[in-house]
């Protein structure tokens, strides 16, 4: 299990890190820029989750891993052929951006809960459930900032809702099915629901001037 956990983090951590460094490409950033763009997001949620669960230092401090690979992605995307080749198609740019953004949601909000539970002595639902959105949505919302955009979890194609789903259905399922089905299941769910909310166009109901 702690195999597939780690994996499951490297995954997560490659597809935020990409998400944010591909804002920052498309904001115009510099090389630095573009890499603190994609560690802040690969890592932003995790820091949140471990100062609610007063996890100090956060475990982004103590393994420098998650942090590494976030930089080399971001250099990876940085390079100029690739670069090129997002910039000038604005439907690959786009469609590469929702997927890599809904992967990393995904997967750090069953991160959240599998941490939540391994970390905190207080299990009930409403917790995970709430540190598994943190950590799914945390990233995300710091990089928006950064980049100045109006974060997505509060206009974007029902963003929250889906962690919403994806951590209530890993909490729920993670006493009635083996660990690492519940949190696949929970992280597809996440993914399908982005990626429909993204094709149909899905949003709640705003608030008109």
């Amino acid at each position: 299990m702690e195999s597939f956990v780690s994996v499951l983090e490297l995954i997560g951590t490659v597809a935020f890190a990409a998400s944010g460094a591909l804002t920052a490409i498309k904001k115009h950033m510099d090389l630095l820029g573009i890499m603190i763009l994609g560690v802040v997001t690969a890592t932003g949620g995790g820091i949140l989750r471990d100062v609610i669960l007063g996890i100090t230092p956060p475990l982004a401090f103590r393994d420098p891993l998650c942090a590494l690979v976030a930089i080399g992605t971001s250099i990876l995307l940085f390079i100029p052929w690739l670069r090129h080749h997002l910039t000038h198609n604005q439907r690959l740019f786009d469609a590469v951006l929702l997927v890599m953004d809904s992967l990393g949601l995904g997967v750090f909000t069953v991160m959240g809960i599998w941490n939540t539970l391994a970390f905190s002595p207080d299990r009930s639902t409403f917790l995970l459930v709430f540190v598994g959105v943190l950590t799914g949505v945390g990233g995300g919302i710091l990089r928006d900032i950064l980049a100045g955009n109006t974060p997505y979890i509060l206009v974007k194609h029902i963003y929250a809702c889906a962690s919403l789903v994806g951590a209530l259905s890993c909490a729920l399922l993670w006493r009635r099915l083996p660990e690492y089905a519940a949190m696949l299941i929970a992280m597809s769910l996440v993914l399908i629901i982005r990626l429909l909310a993204a094709v149909f166009r899905w949003n709640l109901p705003r608030a008109n001037e």
